[in-house]
């Protein structure tokens, strides 16, 4: 068997290290010339971890992130409504990690590169087209120089994220991400640790947030901190959706702060002290029907590309991946691998997709904004505990990693072929 991956991004590398796991020959196709650690932070949440942990990666993972102790919601005068533990400290038997997405994307990238060799990695490799003859699948790529490479493979991953050009092979009709009418500024600044030091904390209500978390612990003391400014508007200027680095500024976002508390976190010192600033449209695309086409399939956004809630993007990504590989090793044959892939992992992942969009975990802060947009004297005659903690519980469950079921599962091992 031989695996074609495109897109050499948090999914398709891990699916490369899975695949090698398990014996199974790959090699990894990315659009982009270099390799670089591009994006701001993301959470590494439990279930992810573990299967990173049983691709021996966990020690590194560790050392080049935060481990986080909780997680923080509280309202825009600064009053916390709920304070949850994570990873470890909520008796999980792996931890969630706060760390740049570059830096995992590039901890991951050398890993493969260490296993299978920085051969199997072909970059300046943009999808053109494919087509499938008597089960094996011929990849088309356009390179820089205008020359035009083919592979053949058995199968064909396609890893290659929300503007996903296999999936738009597939979905010719589906047209650019969806925007969902929220617009992001992120940033990382180097700043003092707040409350515990390995914090995260999200505040405001669907209309208006500010999510940040430390990603990395620095010698002196002060930590990276990456933020998230999280704004409705009534932009609908179509190209904003499909462009993902576009250069924001703190004037444009940064006035509709200013009359919040600074107990948690003080918002303006955060942004102001930060060199760069991107504008990110909150976009995802419809679930489809099917991922797999004959013998090519989808994992990661290209398959449920979701909103940023939740910290559950990359996760999942890493997930699907760890599926299909586990379904390869242990099936009699692609085909049916293909089918069980997609029979656990589509569901659930539409499930979530439209969680998402719903707001996930973070609805506890509307469903307190709709009760007392006022404030409030006594918070549990107004969203009492029980109901906050059902909340937190129902999003665990949905999204894979509440504490029981977890820790009482098997890692997904790929047996090896």
């Amino acid at each position: 068997m031989q695996v074609a991956i495109i897109g050499a991004g948090i999914g398709g590398l891990t699916a490369a290290l899975s695949l090698h796991a398990a014996g199974i020959p790959c090699t990894v196709h990315e659009a982009t010339a270099d390799i670089r650690p591009l994006g701001v932070g993301i959470n590494v949440l439990p279930h992810a971890v573990k299967e990173l942990d049983d691709l021996g990666l966990l020690d590194r993972l560790v050392a080049n992130g935060v481990v986080t102790r909780e997680v923080v919601y509280a309202t825009r005068r600064g009053d916390i409504i709920w304070t949850e533990p994570r990873g470890r400290f909520a008796g999980y038997r792996w931890p969630q990690v706060s760390i740049h997405r570059g830096t995992l994307q590039m901890l991951l990238y050398e890993a493969v590169c260490e296993r299978l060799g920085r051969d199997v990695i072909h970059t300046d490799h943009r999808f053109v087209d494919l087509h499938e003859d008597a089960g094996r699948v011929t990849v088309s790529f356009a390179r820089s120089n205008a020359t035009v490479d083919t592979v053949t493979a058995d199968l064909v991953i396609a890893a290659d994220g929300i503007h996903s050009a296999v999936r738009a092979k597939f979905y010719p009709d589906e047209g650019p991400p969806r925007w969902g009418g929220m617009t992001l500024w992120r940033g990382t600044t180097v700043a003092s640790t707040y409350l515990s030091g390995a914090s995260m904390v999200i505040s405001g209500n669907r209309h208006i947030k500010f999510v940040c978390y430390p990603i990395v612990d620095r010698p002196d003391g002060r930590q990276l901190i990456n933020w998230i400014a999280d704004i409705e508007m009534q932009e609908t200027d179509i190209r904003s959706v499909a462009d993902w680095n576009r250069t924001g500024s703190r004037e444009a976002f940064l006035p509709q702060y200013a009359d919040w508390s600074g107990k948690v976190v003080d918002i303006d010192a955060l942004v102001n002290a930060s060199e760069a600033i991107y504008e990110y449209p909150m976009s995802d695309r419809d679930p489809i029907p099917r991922w797999t086409f004959g013998r090519t399939t989808l994992i990661g956004d290209a398959a449920h590309a979701m909103y940023p809630i939740g910290s559950n993007g990359a996760a999942q990504a890493m997930l699907d991946a760890r599926r299909l590989a586990l379904e390869l090793s242990t099936r009699d044959s692609i085909d049916e691998a293909l089918v069980a892939y997609e029979e656990a992992r589509r569901p659930p992942m539409t499930r979530l997709l439209q969680a998402h969009r719903a707001d996930g975990a973070d609805v506890i802060l509307d469903m307190l904004e709709a009760r007392a947009p006022d404030g409030y004297t006594d918070l549990e005659a107004v969203l009492p505990y029980a109901e906050r903690e059902e909340v937190a519980m129902r999003y665990k469950r949905m999204a894979g990693f509440d504490v029981e079921t977890l820790n009482e599962s098997p890692a997904m091992t790929a047996r090896r072929r």
